[in-house]
């Protein structure tokens, strides 16, 4: 398998909100194409918080891509060329949610849609997490902190109600990983299989 070889690029949109890259790339094949359009995004540092009583922390939000209120971790932008990964998460985190957390660890770093994108969303796994104060949001935040016990994941998923690419893979990376089962009473490590 060989990489395709960059001839030419050139932004077509460069604005701090959007910029999109027009390349020129020669496959393996010999082929050309002359406009193969790629998003320049920022990462994406993403929490999975749990809190003592063994609750996820979600925020739900307003998503105007696609006209939707979606229920999802709690994550934020940030240019990894001038800020660490954690510590994007811990900012995010903090100002989205008003906990306060000590201690992040690493889940992984994931490829958002590599089609088409140049980001990365950065997993981090929160536990203990605990309430310190008020949300802090952007002028264009609207957002409300939603409790859910892990025991009740399994159920939101089958719903649809949580639907976010970067949210689920963060839930079956760690519950699946931890438990024996992926949606379990923390409190005992009891095994919970919802009625079907």
């Amino acid at each position: 398998m060989q990489k395709w070889n960059l001839l030419d690029s050139e932004f077509v949109i460069n604005h701090r909100w959007c910029r999109v890259r027009r390349d020129r790339v020669k496959l393996p094949s010999g082929e050309v194409v002359d406009d193969f359009f790629v998003n320049v995004r920022p990462d994406i540092a993403l929490v999975l918080p749990i809190t003592p009583e063994g609750n996820v922390v979600f925020v739900r939000q307003y998503r105007h891509g696609v006209g939707e209120v979606l229920l999802e971790l709690p994550a934020g932008a940030f240019d990894p060329e001038e800020e660490e990964a954690e510590t994007a998460a811990k900012r995010e985190f903090e100002e989205e949610t008003g906990y306060r957390l000590d201690r992040l660890n690493k889940i992984a770093t994931l490829y958002d849609n590599p089609v088409k994108d140049t980001n990365r969303i950065h997993l981090f796994l929160a536990e203990d997490v605990e309430l310190s104060g008020t949300q802090r949001l952007d002028r264009t935040e609207e957002i409300e902190v939603v409790l859910v016990p892990i025991s009740e994941i399994s159920d939101k998923i089958r719903s649809g109600e949580l639907c976010v690419a970067g949210t689920l893979a963060a839930l079956f990376l760690v519950l699946s990983s931890r438990f024996s089962h992926p949606f379990v009473n923390r409190g005992v490590e009891e095994i919970i299989f919802p009625d079907e």
